[in-house]
């Protein structure tokens, strides 16, 4: 596996019985990264986790290095930043589409010490980041319609991918993580990551019935060694 690709298994699609040992056993198996979606019923048809899953997971994220990264697929998200920063979010990544006013959002999470991002779903226009773009840590490129975990992957999600890319590079700004969330399982991971994708967001290919959370990782990372 290509080290600037990172694999952030996502809690969404977890057994929140034994969640504690689930994302022991990501972390113990490579990943680098702990995603947690968290959802209103308003912002998306669902609703998810708060702040005290964040404070829970940290004691275990923080004894690896591990990055908790949080996705507020909420309204008004600017409310609830300050509970998430002092919960441990290391990433907080709000969507274009909620924030009436994105600058002073994406401020309000960099003052507080946390990096930020901002997510688009899959039928909002790259454009919509020309103005912010130079003042984030992470683009998150939503490669299913957000709400669900166990989505099909959008097919054009790829080409998407790979013009955000181009936009950065163009301007300088390849330090940008871009990460994909929706869909990415062994075999479509590698054209995902080859078209330009930093780090993977994985829920059910990594926590399912089928497998241990190992082997998943593992056939993921394996099918991340062809890029390049």
């Amino acid at each position: 596996m290509l080290p600037q690709v990172k694999i952030a298994p996502s809690i969404l699609s977890a057994d929140f019985t034994r969640l504690g040992d689930q994302v022991e056993d990501a972390i113990a198996a490579g990943a680098p990264y702990i995603h947690v979606d968290v959802m209103d019923g308003h912002f998306v048809p669902n609703m998810t986790v708060g702040p005290l899953i964040v404070s829970a997971l940290k004691p275990i994220t923080a004894r690896s290095g591990v990055i908790q990264d949080v996705h507020l697929m909420i309204e008004k998200p600017e409310r609830l930043i300050p509970a998430f920063v002092q919960a441990g979010a290391d990433i907080l990544t709000v969507q274009v589409e909620a924030c009436t006013h994105l600058h002073r959002t994406v401020q309000m999470i960099k003052e507080a010490g946390v990096k930020a991002g901002v997510a688009l779903n899959p039928a909002t226009p790259l454009v919509s980041l020309d103005e912010i773009l130079p003042e984030l840590d992470l683009v998150l490129i939503m490669s299913v319609n957000p709400g669900f975990g166990g989505q099909v992957y959008i097919p054009w999600s790829t080409a998407r991918i790979a013009r955000l890319r181009q936009m950065m590079e163009s301007r300088g700004l390849e330090n940008i993580e871009v990460e994909v969330d929706g869909g990415i399982k062994a075999g479509n991971a590698a054209e995902i990551a080859a078209a330009g994708a930093t780090v993977l967001v994985v829920g059910s290919a990594v926590f399912n019935t089928q497998a241990s959370v190992s082997a998943n990782m593992a056939a993921l990372q394996q099918a991340l060694k062809q890029v390049g």
